[in-house]
């Protein structure tokens, strides 16, 4: 009877084909909305969590205001904070905005930046050509520099900048190396960047104090631990003034990034299952109309001998293959509009089973829940009543 049932109910979607199609509308639409709407939030959020994360998840970010008696940190301040345990490296960062010149080629307001070696062992890809910062260059100070893409392709167009003479702030550097070109946020691009030893900075950009501090990890889960130590440091060498600096756990911005993405994700998957509500209530308004134009099949049946249970089971597999059938497809639909909004936008495409078993689950459900009245009101008619419509 079962197998009975599932044929019936079947060649009656094949048979009106139309009104069909109308149900299902509302499940396709439901669907396609939830699998386009996760998955482009969710390579959205696995774009922009791996350029946060290219930022430093075993990063600690020290920003000091400094106070009337002390306006930063010096080496003294480094070296004590090197000592502490779960330090894997510390890099200052010392930056201000000069003129640059390469024959006769000027470039204003270019971000000059003091860095030590430290910051290119800790990110191989910085470096196009060419060679880094060394121990060496920040022990003698040496008037090395390394450049960004955008000055190379403005000053050196055509032209190998590796060796060649820049006047930084009216001292003459030698360019040792370029930055790979970065696509990442505005303040952390390197493209339009000049890096020089640290120690250099201190002396040729007239900076007398180190204001900002990247200190490196090693064990990413101890970082609360380690910022409480570092503050250790710090408060005492700032005579204890409060907003003196700030020390910040990268770890933890990124943490609370994913978590609002995903609450996102989760909020948007819930406006879209409002259109499944509304397709599922569109099959059970049309298993109403379709009940009452086979009450004269319903009543032959029953005086066939057909029960109320398989009359009713006939009906819920008709409205199960309605939601499936509108599923399948939404599902399909809506990883078409996902891959090709992942192509315009610039961002990973790739849809999770979780996301293809909630949709297709969920439109499965819609079809047992909203056809089961429709299906219950079926098994009750009264074969005599159904049949005096012949």
């Amino acid at each position: 009877m079962l197998l009975e049932s599932i044929k019936m109910s079947w060649d009656n979607i094949i048979n009106n084909k139309l009104r069909s199609f109308l149900t299902m509308l509302g499940i396709v639409i439901g669907v396609a909305s939830i699998i386009a709407l996760i998955t482009i939030v969710q390579g959205a959020t696995s774009s922009i969590s791996n350029q946060v994360t290219e930022l430093g998840a075993n990063k600690i970010i020290i920003n000091v205001m400094g106070t009337p008696l002390k306006q930063g940190l010096n080496q003294d301040d480094i070296a004590n904070i090197s000592k502490l345990d779960n330090i894997n490296g510390i890099s200052p960062t010392i930056s201000r905005k000069s003129g640059i010149v390469f024959h006769n080629k000027v470039m204003e307001n270019v971000t000059v930046q003091g860095k030590n070696e430290v910051y290119f062992q800790t990110d191989a890809s910085l470096l196009n050509s060419g060679r880094a910062i060394n121990i060496l260059d920040l022990e003698s100070r040496n008037q090395v520099a390394i450049i960004g893409s955008n000055i190379v392709d403005e000053l050196y167009y055509g032209i190998d900048p590796v060796g060649t003479d820049l006047t930084i702030n009216g001292t003459t550097f030698t360019v040792i190396g370029t930055l790979a070109a970065s696509s990442g946020f505005g303040a952390e691009s390197n493209n339009d960047k000049v890096v020089i030893p640290y120690t250099t900075a201190l002396r040729g950009l007239g900076v007398k104090n180190i204001k900002n501090l990247d200190v490196f990890l090693v064990d990413t889960s101890l970082a609360d631990d380690t910022v409480m130590e570092i503050k250790g440091v710090l408060t005492p060498a700032f005579n204890y003034k409060e907003n003196a600096y700030t020390a910040f756990n990268m770890g933890d911005m990124i943490e609370s990034f994913e978590s609002i993405m995903s609450i996102m994700s989760l909020l948007l998957a819930g406006i879209a299952a409002i259109s499944l509500f509304v397709g599922g209530i569109g099959i059970m308004n049309m298993m109403l109309v379709s009940i009452i134009e086979r009450t004269t099949e319903i009543g032959l049946r029953k005086a066939l001998g057909a029960t109320p249970n398989i009359i009713q089971l006939q009906f819920i597999i008709e409205s199960i293959f309605l939601s499936l059938i509108g599923g399948l497809i939404g599902l399909i639909l809506g990883a078409l509009i996902a891959y090709v909004s992942s192509i315009l936008i610039g961002i990973g495409f790739s849809i999770s089973i979780a996301t293809i078993f909630l949709a297709v689950g969920f439109s499965a459900a819609v079809g047992i829940v909203f056809g089961y009245m429709p299906a219950r009101k079926a098994s009750r008619l009264n074969p005599i009543d159904a049949l005096r419509s012949l």
